[in-house]
Formats: structure tokens, sequence, C-alpha cells
């Protein structure tokens, strides 16, 4: 298939890097962070940078930003031109200056980049009383006209919200609205939309190629996800070990690609084509939820109204060594079951039966006995794992509690990094001391030393990068065969649930509009919303792994134009 691809020769240069280093301060001895890199970016262009966590990326945006630690890394050498004005030897006032009016960035996770005291519009304004001398009337006018752009309902009462009052794509529509306000020549986004749902994922993406085109902004998009960037790239640059080792038009790179280390990352890429489904286990359920039901805030004396129903009729059963999916937005209800069955919160209706139990109704005290039958894997590891706490210790607290004795648990607990393919000295090592996937990996063998029936993960791998998680997936999978666990995987991406999942069940404002084999579900999908998640899938038109458009769609071409 033939691309429209957009040339961006005659436009104005906005960004010219060459050979720029980045190391660690005080230490010029130390390999570099980042090691004579060049880039350019054009008005206009959306310039992917991608790599896996630790390539630099990152680092090559605070670099751009003027933003780099202060006594943790420094410029060595090489050049950052921005329209002509040098950046490496810019004050921090000339920055302050530049950043805003010139250049803007876009953080990865805005619930820790926006002030939590302070309400949104405030801090949309504050960009405009530092930058401009608008009236505080003009400048508030200003405000709701940029989150009305930015496609934010009731602007007005948005404006006065706080940050934790909103969802997680309405608080980057702020970030978005904060980082435009001023109509930049340059805008960097920083992995904007790893933490979303595949619908907000698209939201925010046209969102930002909408604003992009009516502006003229140039923008550097930092990613891992390969699907993203065939959807809205004109030109990718690949980097790894902090060096830039393949460029090429975006068309060029997915059909083409040259290194092995470009090969790699899109061949990582999860497809929608599921799994070969695995037999039915013999044996009664592991897990069986029937009439599931959650209200928060219902009934009390002090309480008005009949509460809001986040889970409501939610039934379904998995057997050992089957893994089922529970999909769909932010707000679905996907956690909230999974927190129901690991009564982390008490549900108001139903029942849960795990390991032939019911638990849902059981008091506090007399849960401890069946804890060991479920265990979880949060999204985050490092938030779940203690920092003051070795590796070993986290490996052997839950079995040592339930009577393993500890040098039992310490030889488990060896036996299981070996499993999950890390070093048994690496017992005496802290979790800092991991990267993110060695930590999930870390989290998953805690989960699995006891022994349970039952494995629930939660967003286990959404904030991994593609090869890291493909080697997770694959690392689940061999958990689950070696000890014949059930699996309940909670997911907002479909390729995910596609490579692990024996049945999918799709969840629509706490209520369950789609469940059966995965092959039926993500092929074959009968509800109206399950149409919708697939067709909101990034890069469902392309078979990564045979660097090819597939010939069921029209291939996309650069902002979503067809052949």
């Amino acid at each position: 298939m033939e691309f429209k691809s957009r040339d961006f020769s005659d436009a104005a240069r906005v960004l010219k890097i060459r050979g720029l280093k980045v190391g660690l301060a005080g230490r010029p001895e130390a390999a570099p962070v980042i090691d004579g890199i060049d880039l350019d970016i054009r008005a206009g262009e959306t310039h992917c940078l991608v790599g896996e966590s630790g390539s630099g990326k990152s680092v090559t945006s605070l670099a751009i930003m003027g933003l780099l630690p202060r006594g943790a890394l420094e410029v060595r050498g090489g050049s950052i031109d921005l329209e002509g004005v040098e950046i490496t030897q810019a004050s921090a006032a000339e920055m302050r200056g530049l950043r805003a009016m010139r250049l803007s960035m876009i953080f990865q996770e805005p619930m820790t980049a926006l002030n939590p005291v302070l309400r949104v519009g405030e801090q949309i304004e504050e960009v405009l009383n530092m930058h401009t001398d608008l009236s505080a009337a003009d400048a508030r006018q200003r405000t709701l006209d940029i989150m009305e752009q930015v496609h934010l309902p009731d602007v007005e009462r948005i404006y006065r919200a706080f940050p934790h009052q909103l969802s997680g794509g309405q608080r980057q529509r702020i970030m978005i609205a904060m980082a435009l306000v001023l109509d930049p020549h340059l805008l960097i986004a920083d992995e904007p939309t790893t933490a979303l749902d595949v619908t907000t994922q698209l939201q925010i993406l046209k969102l930002i190629a909408e604003l992009q085109a009516r502006k003229g902004t140039a923008l550097l998009f930092i990613t891992h996800d390969m699907g993203v960037v065939a959807e809205i790239a004109d030109t990718v640059s690949v980097m790894q070990n902090g060096r830039i080792v393949e460029r090429a038009p975006i068309h060029e790179l997915l059909t083409a690609p040259k290194e092995d280390y470009t090969r790699k990352l899109l061949t990582a890429v999860p497809t929608l084509a599921p799994r070969a489904a695995r037999p039915d286990a013999r044996g009664g359920d592991v897990l069986k939820v029937a009439d599931l039901e959650m209200v928060y805030g219902g009934g009390g004396v002090l309480r008005r109204g009949g509460g809001v129903t986040a889970a409501s009729e939610v039934s379904f059963a998995i057997g050992p060594g089957r893994t089922l999916g529970i999909v769909g937005e932010s707000g679905s209800g996907k956690s909230t079951v999974a927190r129901c069955i690991m009564r982390l919160i008490d549900p108001t209706g139903g029942a849960v039966h795990v390991a032939g139990t019911e638990i849902s109704r059981l008091p506090r005290r007399s849960l401890r006995p069946h804890r060991k039958h479920l265990q979880i894997v949060f999204q985050d590891p490092y938030r779940s794992l203690n920092p003051r706490w070795t590796v070993a210790r986290s490996l052997c607290e839950g079995p040592i509690n339930f009577g393993t004795p500890r040098a039992e648990a310490l030889a488990h607990a060896a036996e299981l990094m070996e499993i999950v393919g890390l070093p048994r000295d690496a017992l005496r090592r802290y979790p800092h001391q991991f990267s993110g996937g060695q930590r999930q990996r870390i989290a998953i063998a805690r989960a699995v030393a006891m022994k349970p029936d039952l494995l629930v993960a939660d967003e286990a791998v959404s904030a991994l990068d593609v090869s890291v998680q493909a080697q997770v997936l694959d690392l689940l999978d061999d958990v689950q065969a070696k000890f014949g666990i059930a699996m309940l995987f909670i997911t907002h991406d479909l390729r995910v649930a596609a490579q692990i999942c024996d049945e999918v069940l799709v969840m629509q404002k706490g209520r369950v509009v789609e469940h059966g084999p995965a092959a039926n579900v993500l092929s074959d999908p009968h509800h109206a919303y399950t149409r919708t998640l697939i067709e909101a899938a990034p890069g469902r038109h392309w078979d990564f792994a045979n660097f090819r458009a597939l010939d069921t769609a029209p291939a996309p071409g650069p902002k979503g134009e067809t052949a």
C-alpha cells in the first residue's frame, strides 16, 4: 500500500540538536547518559522519539526544556538551537522566558505535575500571569477559551475544580491547555497517554493533532508505544542506550526497519489476534462471582440518595490454569470488581467464592486464613513494594506469616527469583536498585510465594515499555502453567488482553456488556461498545511483526490520512 507522506523540507526549522551529550554531574569518567545525538524538528511536524525505558528519551526532553536536575545531570557537549536561541548557554531567566512562550511540555503523569491544592483554572492562569500583562478578567477569559479548545465539558465548573475531582483524561486535557495557552512553537509530549484507556488515549491524540494543525506547532512526542507512533508520527527517531540508532519517515520505519533494535521494538508490539484457546481444566472453579454489586455512598442516616453504582450484576467464573480478562474504560468498574474480590473493599451485594468458600460476607478477622488463596499484582510495583525492605524480606513475609519456617521460605524465595528471571543474589538488594520491569517480576514472585489459587493482575503491565511488557506477559504465562494458578487480568489494553486471556469480559459503567472466549469477543464483537474499544486500539491496522499494513483496513498515513 502507498502512503501520503507529508513533506516538511520547506517548513521552518524549530529545533536543531547537534552532538548533544549529557552525563552524570561531577563524574566525567562515567559513561554519558546521552551520547552525541542529532535531532531536527520543523514547524507542523510530529517527530516521535521511541525506545525502551532508560534509553534516554526523557533526559533528552529535559535537556531541551533546560530542566536537567542540578547536581545529578549536566550537558557535557553539543548544542540545542531553538529558533536561533542556544539553550545550553541560556540563563535561568532566559529559560523562564522561553518556556510556555516558545516551548512547552506535557508531562506523563498530570496528577503529580498539577498542584493538588490549587484549582485547575488558577493553574492555567498562572502561566498567563507569569508571561503576559493581561488583566485578571482577560486572563480568566483566555483560560476558559483554551479549556473549551481542549474540549472540556462545563468549563465554568471545571475551572473551579481541584485536580483530584477530575478524571485522568480531563487532567491530561488541563495539562495540554497549560502547555498550549501561549501558542508555543515547540511542544514536547512525554508519554502523555501511557496510563490512559484506549478511548481516552484516542481522544487525547486527536486533540493534540487538531491543536497542532491549527497552530502549526512542532511536536516532539516521546513514547514507547509503537501503536501510537503508527497513528501520529511523521518522522521517527529510535533511541538505544543514549544514542539515536535509526531515523526515518514513519512509513519507511514500519515497513523497512534497518536496525535489529528497531525490529525488536516492532515485533514486541502485541496484536489484537487472540491467543490460541486453551482447553478447560478439570475440576471446580477457583473463582466464582455471582451478581456482584458495589454502591459507593448509598444508605446511612446522613447520606442522601442512592449512592454511586460502581458495579452491578457482575457474574463470571475462572477455572484452574485459566485467565479471564476484564477490559473497559477508566471508570467502567474493572478495578472495583478486583478490589471486591480481594476484599480490599466490601461489596454491597452478590457473592464471591474463592477455592470453594464464600468470602464476600466474612468478617475481616475471619478472612486471614483465606488470604493465602488469592494474591494481587498492582500496576506500580515501586509503590507496592516496601522501599526499606530487601527483596528477600518482601518475598518471605507472607509465607512466614502463615507458618512457613524462615529457612524454607528463604529457599523458596531463591527458587522464585530464578523462575522470574532474576539472580538469586538479588535477594539482598532493595526495590530502588531494580528497573521497573524487574520490580514487576519481584511483585509477581511475591504473589506466587503464597502458592495462591487465584492471581489478580490489576493493570500489571500498562506502565511498561513494549519489550519489557512482552517479557512480563510471557512470565505470567509460564508461572500460570507451572503452578496451575487461575488469573483475573484487569487491563484497558485489548492488545494485551488478546495475548494472555482465554476469556474476555467487557465492562461499561459498572455492567457487563459482553463476555465470552477471547477469540469471539475480540474477533467478532457483538456489542457496539466492544467495537468502539477495538476501533480505538492504536496501531490496529498494522502487522508490526511482519512490517506491513494489514489488508483488512486502509493503511493509515501520517495524521490518520489513508492511502
